[in-house]
């Protein structure tokens, strides 16, 4: 069984610290050992970072692939080298486009498109992170990649500020998506503001600040973790009898219903206890990732 907390917490990540550095935070907050993060914000990027503690860590893959959605502040005629105020900011003559030219172009990006990862990004080249390789004045061919926008509405809009609302796919840059449309635009752009509002259903309004944790003590900041089980809402449900639960934990496979997909299962047992995640293959459920428990003999 775990020796620490065990759940999800909702963290509003502050500028100017890295997602690293703010599990470590919440770790001490917390006074836990074992946790990590389900996908991480740039430093100057604020908002809602899900952390996953003790058993949460088995089932955090559920939230990194999840939709995300994001409030971005562009800055219009100017670019900057690495897509954001980090960057050596290069300026690009006036904005002349109105709300009007804005909208129809934000719309073209609505839907299936690919992306070239930026140099300043985590991604491994060759063993290399990109940003390591850019540091050192290096750029690599990067493969474009597949994203998803669901929608992209205009908040704001005044002189060189504008403002928006974003609901993509995992793995969509913020900051190549801000420049495209400065290209698009064909005034240049590049973000001065990111902010994540929302992750696989969940908000950043229900998120606290890395100073409330700390000021609230261990008690009641495990108080604020959301059950394990809140990171497998989205997967079908199985409720499992007592001996079937018990099957499943002691690695026996049994039949699975004919109505059930193909694919992952969040398990239940007597009580509507979590168990963990199951999957379906060939007509067998079979266990997957599970909660540590006692794994005896049902009575």
């Amino acid at each position: 069984m775990s020796g620490g907390p065990d759940g999800v917490l909702l963290v509003d990540k502050p500028a100017g610290i890295t997602s690293t550095r703010a599990l470590a935070l919440a770790k001490r907050a917390l006074g836990s050992r074992k946790a990590g993060h389900t996908g991480t914000l740039d430093p100057f990027a604020t908002g809602l970072l899900p952390l996953v503690f003790g058993e949460a860590t088995k089932f955090s893959r559920f939230l990194i692939d999840a939709d995300k959605t994001y409030l971005a502040t562009l800055r219009l005629g100017a670019s900057s080298t690495t897509g954001d105020t980090e960057g050596e900011i290069l300026e690009c003559g006036p904005v002349t486009v109105d709300f009007a030219e804005i909208a129809a172009i934000s719309r073209e990006f609505v839907g299936l498109s690919t992306q070239v990862p930026p140099m300043h990004s985590a991604i491994r080249v060759q063993g290399q992170r990109l940003y390591d390789l850019a540091r050192q004045g290096v750029e690599v061919p990067r493969a474009p990649r597949g994203v998803r926008i669901d929608f992209l509405d205009i908040v704001e809009f005044f002189g060189e500020k504008l403002v928006i609302s974003v609901k993509c796919s995992k793995g969509t840059y913020i900051r190549v998506l801000a420049e495209d449309i400065g290209k698009r635009l064909g005034c240049g752009a590049y973000l001065t503001d990111l902010r994540r509002t929302e992750t696989g259903g969940f908000l950043v309004g229900d998120a606290a600040g890395i100073p409330e944790l700390e000021a609230m003590g261990p008690g009641a900041a495990r108080r604020r973790l959301l059950p394990v089980e809140v990171l497998v809402r989205s997967l079908p449900r199985t409720d499992l009898e007592e001996r079937e639960a018990w099957a499943i934990r002691n690695g026996q496979v049994m039949p699975a219903d004919p109505a059930w997909a193909t694919g992952d299962r969040a398990l239940f047992g007597p009580g509507g206890k979590f168990i963990g995640v199951g999957v379906v293959v060939e007509g067998r459920l079979e266990a997957s990732r599970l909660m540590a428990t006692d794994a005896s003999a049902p009575g």
